[in-house]
């Protein structure tokens, strides 16, 4: 099959199931835990009981607690950055849930939830933020692509691989991450000119957590970023994406819809970053204590908690069940990150080339007597 075979010359219209919640995010979920009736989204929820639920609950708990467990580790000088996810569970866990084993994803820094749902060892996730050269997992082993620290990269990636499974046959689907920053970058437009062009199998996550570091969204945008897609012809669906079930339901459309051929989709998941963009970030300086109050009441755990309370569900031995799985998980991260052992510093040099030149043995010889210079402050 090639590129040009069966392609239609005309990019189909949206379609109007599709584009939807430009208004007013899509939810099923409210912030007080009721659940309110949405027929888009509800079609797609049929099997979601209570066993579900509590999974739900507690994927959504132990992401958490991978992130709070990780950015300690940073203010005890075992980590030497963290990209906190706090506040993104949601859209992480239920699109993730959303997808089969073979499935390919390609992430950006922050999308932790997917290591984990992907089965990610801890710590191979950790090593990069160790500063460990030599690190990451095997994509192909977990479907998983490692961290994309190029802003929008991964979106190309994802794009380039959907087309991939399309021509072998398969009805594989790939998904790329990215945060409402992403958006305003050539490489996140590039691959959704190609997406819609080829009708590639490729869903598009944006996690809109309000903020690109410090640049509120409605500096990035004078429109909801959900349009953005529709100029190339790829629909899109904005939900609530503290809402774990609308994003369930959200990437089960788009999943249907990639599979039967019918090319790729835009989530855009409206979210919150609690935290800082980086563990070296301060959120205080661009952002007020009112406005992240009004989204602590947002939150996707308390949320689904709720929901568990009032549909009459054992919630104190469903939180037993989710502190003891968290309290397994924490533990497995905190021994691997401190066994991981930093390479010495001469592996910068002696990694470059076969037979060291002098240049490069003048540096060495410079660093060498800068390390030297500060071990006593470091030690100290």
């Amino acid at each position: 099959m090639s590129l040009t075979e069966n392609r239609s010359l005309t990019v189909p219209a949206p379609n109007p199931a599709l584009a939807a919640g430009l208004d007013e995010p899509l939810t099923v979920l409210h912030p007080d835990g009721s659940r309110h009736a949405n027929e888009l989204l509800d079609a797609h929820l049929g099997d979601v009981d209570e066993h579900a639920l509590t999974d739900l609950y507690v994927d959504l708990s132990i992401l958490r607690r991978i992130d709070a467990e990780a950015f300690a580790l940073t203010r005890q000088g075992e980590l030497l950055l963290w990209p906190p996810a706090q506040g993104q569970e949601a859209a992480q866990i239920g699109s993730g849930r959303a997808l089969r084993d073979t499935d390919f994803v390609f992430g950006s820094y922050r999308e932790h939830g997917l290591a984990y749902l992907r089965g990610v060892d801890q710590g191979e996730a950790m090593r990069v933020w160790k500063g460990v050269q030599q690190s990451g997992w095997d994509p192909m082993e977990h479907h998983l692509a490692t961290p994309q620290i190029i802003i929008g990269a991964q979106s190309l990636h994802a794009t380039g691989y959907a087309m991939g499974a399309k021509l072998d046959g398969t009805d594989d689907v790939a998904v790329a991450y990215f945060g409402d920053g992403a958006t305003s970058e050539g490489d996140v437009n590039e691959a959704m000119v190609f997406a819609s062009a080829f009708q590639a199998p490729v869903i598009f996550v944006c996690q809109n957590n309000q903020y690109a570091i410090s640049e509120p969204v409605a500096v990035q945008s004078g429109f909801p970023l959900a349009l953005r897609p529709t100029g190339f012809g790829i629909p899109a669906i904005r939900v609530d994406g503290n809402d774990v079930l609308a994003v369930l339901a959200a990437t089960r459309i788009a999943v249907e819809r990639a599979r039967s051929g019918g090319g790729p989709t835009f989530i855009e998941a409206m979210t919150y970053r609690m935290g800082p963009h980086t563990s070296t970030d301060d959120p205080k300086r661009y952002r007020s204590e009112d406005e992240v109050a009004s989204w602590r009441e947002k939150d996707p755990i308390v949320r689904l908690e709720r929901q568990l309370e009032q549909t009459g569900a054992p919630i104190e031995r469903i939180r037993e069940e989710a502190r003891i799985r968290c309290d397994a998980v924490a533990k497995e991260l905190r021994a691997a990150v401190t066994a991981v052992s930093v390479p010495d510093h001469r592996t910068l040099f002696s990694n470059v080339y076969t037979t060291p030149t002098k240049r490069l043995e003048r540096q060495l010889a410079e660093h060498d007597a800068f390390v030297a210079s500060i071990e006593g402050e470091v030690d100290a």
